[in-house]
């Protein structure tokens, strides 16, 4: 048994006395709070997004400190069995024993600089109840977290998740409003962004990923290049890498005609995605080489393997590829191609999401139109993503100033190449 519950261990500022520790400390109502989270959570498809925001919020999220959560000595009735629920929401079970430890496998990262600051945590250290906290709490963390250089970006998920859990706190009644409803304009966390450190790819650029992932490297199977070219066509469709992780094969139909995927949206709102011939064929013969591997006939209709469903882009071994693997991929492949040895280092899926949006519109795509392939709730965020993008030069007048700056002695001249009417032309 530990000292300390895993929220009173994240911080030196929690007062020591000599009573038994609390599970949550300055919460009244823990089990009640715990079950309401658990429930928002329970909210997202994704096991690993559910893992996120627990994690983003200060929750404990791992096997070891759940288990220490669950037998805290002084922890109300039915404590023990909430923290199982809230575990199985997360898919973990903290009762399991641990799993062996293996020298294949890197150790795991540890905490981050800010993770006593993350807002559950930031509570407990000010014994704050989490249930009572109003907006002045909420601006004195975002305070401290600026004080701790966190950066812009940083804050403002932190607030935005924050804001999407009162709401619905506030829904089932355990608040009565939202404290994290607060302009982040005044708070400076909006606004104009700079797009300077954004990637913004070429259509060029992506023509040389798609090369680079179609050339066969050094100790790549033929499986391994079809692999590689289906990942990059999927994504060039906007599709998000967890997305795209989670696809599964029975995903694949037709509809009206065309081959789509069943992509299982971001908030658990599924939306369908049509293939392009280009893609319909990668992906195609992707699975073909695939099954041929494996020595496997089974139809793509069927999706399903002994095991559950079989995903759509599998590893090596047959597992369900990782957003880690996606975005490792992409760099080893940019660092094969000339064209993007550069951007190697900077290039990551969601790069891909931003190119679908901008070469969508500018190819004259309505916006409504691309908010739907995306799975945007609302068309201001599909907006938002095409303005923040650097502009293409031929969306700027910045040559036209230059030119009347400074311009050509063919142009001083008057002597520029410029056509002249017919003179037997009617107005």
């Amino acid at each position: 048994m530990t000292k300390n519950s895993p929220l009173e261990r994240a911080t030196s500022r929690t007062p020591k006395t000599g009573h038994p520790p609390e599970p949550w400390p300055g919460a009244e109502q823990p089990v009640r709070l715990l079950v309401a989270i658990a429930d928002w959570l329970a909210g997202y498809g994704n096991t690993a997004t559910r893992r996120t925001y627990a994690t983003g919020l200060g929750l404990p999220a791992g096997p070891e400190e759940l288990a220490d959560w669950a037998a805290t000595e002084s922890g109300p009735p039915g404590w023990g069995a909430t923290v199982d629920a809230y575990a199985a929401v997360l898919g973990l079970d903290p009762r399991a024993p641990s799993a062996p430890a293996t020298t294949r496998q890197p150790p795991p990262a540890g905490p981050g600089r800010l993770r006593d600051l993350h807002w559950l945590r930031w509570c407990a250290a000010h014994r704050i109840d989490p249930l009572a906290a109003h907006s002045a709490h909420v601006k004195a963390w975002l305070d401290e977290l600026a004080t701790a250089e966190a950066a812009r970006s940083t804050r403002e998920r932190m607030l935005a998740t924050l804001k999407a859990l009162y709401a619905h706190l506030a829904e089932t009644g355990l608040t009565a409003g939202n404290p994290a409803a607060l302009n982040r304009r005044r708070l400076g966390l909006s606004g104009n962004r700079e797009t300077g450190h954004a990637l913004n790819l070429t259509v060029e650029q992506v023509r040389a990923l798609y090369t680079a992932a179609a050339t066969p490297r050094r100790g790549a199977s033929p499986l391994d290049t079809a692999r590689a070219t289906a990942v990059v066509a999927l994504l060039t469709l906007g599709l998000r890498v967890s997305e795209m992780c989670a696809l599964n094969r029975s995903d694949l139909h037709t509809t009206r005609g065309r081959r789509a995927l069943r992509v299982p949206g971001k908030g658990d709102k599924p939306r369908i995605v049509y293939l392009p011939e280009s893609v319909e064929t990668t992906l195609t013969d992707y699975l073909r080489t695939r099954d041929a591997t494996h020595q496997t006939s089974r139809p793509a209709h069927r999706g399903q393997t002994s095991s559950g469903p079989q995903p759509l882009i599998s590893t090596r071994s047959g597992r369900r590829c990782t957003r880690q693997g996606l975005w490792q991929l992409l760099r080893r492949l940019a660092t094969t191609s000339p064209e993007l040895q550069e951007i190697a280092e900077a290039l990551h899926p969601h790069a891909l999401r931003h190119f679908y949006v901008t070469t969508a519109v500018e190819a004259g795509a309505a916006l409504a139109n691309v908010q739907a392939d995306l799975g945007h709730t609302s068309i201001a965020t599909t907006q938002s993503v095409y303005n923040h993008a650097a502009r293409h030069p031929e969306r700027s007048a910045a040559d036209l100033v230059a030119t009347t700056l400074h311009p050509t002695p063919a142009e001083e001249d008057g002597t520029t190449d410029t056509a002249e009417p017919d003179e037997d032309e009617g107005d």
